[in-house]
């Protein structure tokens, strides 16, 4: 269960991220709102999959889990450029979520 809670922990920190553009520096109401109810949701699953993930295994992976899901969301829905460089850099992200999980014993 400590993955779920994990993995829903990193997709809400895309959420927060996303809104924490759309707030324009927390000077838009709603996105505001959204952007501190989602961090506060991830925060709390991410505190939870840390009473039996290792610390650098379910840090490194709610990171990466943001960190690919808004470079994914700014090229979907915000216009961002995708170059190979960029793709790859995903690409190697990616990898070594897998490799960490691959290597926690939980």
């Amino acid at each position: 269960m400590s993955w779920t809670y994990l993995v829903v922990a990193g997709l809400l920190e895309v959420v927060w991220a996303y809104f924490m553009k759309q707030s324009e520096g927390f000077t838009r109401l709603i996105p505001s709102l959204i952007t501190i109810a989602a961090m506060i949701g991830s925060f709390g699953l991410l505190l939870i999959a840390m009473r039996t993930l290792p610390l650098g295994t379910a840090y490194t992976i709610w990171t990466g889990i943001g960190a690919v899901g808004a470079f994914v969301v700014g090229i979907l829905f915000l216009g961002e450029q995708i170059s190979v460089t960029r793709f790859l850099a995903a690409f190697l992200l990616i990898a070594g979520l897998i490799l960490m999980k691959l290597s926690s014993n939980h």
